[in-house]
Parts: structure tokens; sequence; C-alpha cells
């Protein structure tokens, strides 16, 4: 089965200088997009095991804060532990900021700090207040956990876009300059054999027309 070649070829000696410098550049392109694949999938692989980490740190820091919470219930009584985390409940702003790995953006998540919550101390127990301590603990787990599915998202949609940039050039877009440049190389031979056979006849006929 013959190779697909370029389309809108001109078998000629400038265009296949072109081509074979073309496909240097292509050669060249693949080796680069091969080395940033691997360097992704390392970084990739390496955030997923810091995922690992800190989803067991989250997950900790929540169970102490539930914990705490539970005994904080058992004392005061769920109704009351409930009106006052209502009353000091406020929202916290976030700060993002981004890093560069490999030419991907990642965007980190940073729980900014806010104001402590206001209450009175005569009216909870040790409980409560270490439940307030421990959820804010959490918060700022969850804040890294979500900072590190991000960046494995996006290093993921980086990591196939690039393995289908370097299958292209590997399986479609390199074998079609080489089988272009082996056509053009074929054509200039025949011309230069068809050429050689010419000028002999036109020689031969010139020695014949002497004599």
């Amino acid at each position: 089965m013959a190779k697909e070649i370029m389309e809108g070829v001109n078998p000629t000696r400038m265009e296949l200088l072109q081509i074979r410098r073309r496909k240097a550049l292509a050669v060249k392109g693949h080796e680069l997009l091969s080395q940033k694949r691997d360097a992704l999938v390392n970084s990739f692989f390496e955030i997923i095991k810091e995922r690992k980490k800190k989803r067991r740190e989250m997950e900790d820091a929540l169970r102490a804060a539930f914990e705490k919470l539970i005994e904080a219930e058992m004392i005061l009584g769920e109704e009351k532990v409930r009106s006052i985390a209502e009353r000091i409940s406020k929202e916290r702003e976030m700060n993002s900021k981004r890093k560069n790995i490999m030419g991907v953006s990642i965007e980190e998540f940073e729980l900014m700090e806010g104001e402590k919550p206001k209450y009175g101390f005569l009216t909870t127990n040790s409980s409560f207040d270490e439940a307030i301590k421990r959820a804010g603990e959490a918060m700022e787990k969850i804040i890294e956990v979500a900072s590190i599915e991000s960046s494995i998202q996006r290093l993921g949609k980086e990591i196939e876009k690039t393995k289908r940039r370097v299958n292209a050039l590997e399986h479609i877009f390199i074998p079609r300059i080489i089988a272009t440049i082996s056509y053009i190389e074929r054509q200039l031979e025949e011309r230069e054999r068809e050429d050689f056979f010419r000028r002999k006849r036109i020689k031969a006929l010139m020695k014949k027309h002497e004599t």
C-alpha cells in the first residue's frame, strides 16, 4: 500500500530542500513534545501522590472537628450549638495564585485570614471552642485538596493534548513528509535517467549525422 504524500507538491530540487527542512523541524518538534509529555506525566504522578497525602490530612481534620462538635452537642445540646453556630457563621474569602508547570498555568487556592468568631465563651464549653478551631483547620485542608484537584485536571488535559500532538507527528505528519521526500527523489531520479538517455540519443544522432 502506497504511503500518503503531501498535497500540492512539485517534484523539484527546491521543493525537496524545503521539505527536508520541514522534516528536520518536525523531528525536533516531536522530540521536544515527547520530553514535555514525559515531564508532565512525572509531575502528574507526583501531584497524585501529594493528593493522597493531603486527602488523608483533610479527612483527619474533618473527623477531629466532627468529634469535637459531637462532644459540644452532647453537653450543650444540638439546638444551642446550632443557634450559636448560625450567629457566628461568616464567609471566608479565598485568594488564588498561579504557577507554571512545563508551560501549563496551574491555579492554587488559599484561604484568606478572617476575623475570629465572636461569641460568649461562658455560654459554651471547651469542646465547642475546639470544634471551631478544628473546623478552621479542616477548611484549610479542603482548600489545599481543591487546589490539587484543579492542578490534576489541568495537567491531565495538557497531557492528553500533548500526546495527541506527539502521535500526530509520529504517525501522520512525519511519515507523510518521509513519503513525500521519497516521492520527489524518485521523480528526480526518473527525470535524470530520461535526460541521460535523451542526451545519449541526441549524441548518437549527431554523430551519425556527422558521418
